[in-house]
């Protein structure tokens, strides 16, 4: 019996170990991380009267137009955590990645652009913006 269960046991873990499938990226987003990119990077401090509801929409409508908007290649955001003290106020930071300089120019007049900016206005206490060409 005890060598039955030891058995099952085994051969479980071998199925389970050699039938896991391994996730590979699709072959565009490869393409896409070997090309030069223009990144478009976004700081925000938000008002302190801004609600946190208030904030979590401004951060689902700005990751949404990655959805919206197709000449947007990549899109990352996260909250500051340096431990450095020299945030000035930003606790927001966006980057937005193009794969030229005319889709960044589709992008910024682009009614859904616009449409995220109006939302984003009265919560808006001060951003920052800098675009840089990636280099590797």
């Amino acid at each position: 019996m005890k060598n039955t269960l030891f058995l099952s046991v085994i051969g479980l873990l071998f199925l389970a170990t050699f039938s896991c499938t391994r996730s590979e990226a699709p072959k565009e987003e490869t393409q896409i991380s070997d090309q030069k990119m223009l990144r478009h990077v976004v700081l925000f401090k938000f008002k302190d009267s801004s609600s946190v509801e208030d904030v979590r929409s401004v951060e689902a409508a700005f990751r949404n137009l990655q959805n919206e908007i197709p000449e947007i290649k990549a899109f990352e955001w996260g909250t500051n955590n340096s431990p450095e003290g020299l945030d000035d106020g930003f606790t927001h930071v966006f980057f937005v990645s193009f794969t030229s300089e005319e889709d960044r120019a589709v992008y910024l007049p682009h009614p859904k652009h616009k449409e995220f900016v109006e939302i984003l206005k009265p919560h808006l206490d001060k951003a920052l913006v800098v675009d840089y060409w990636a280099e590797k």
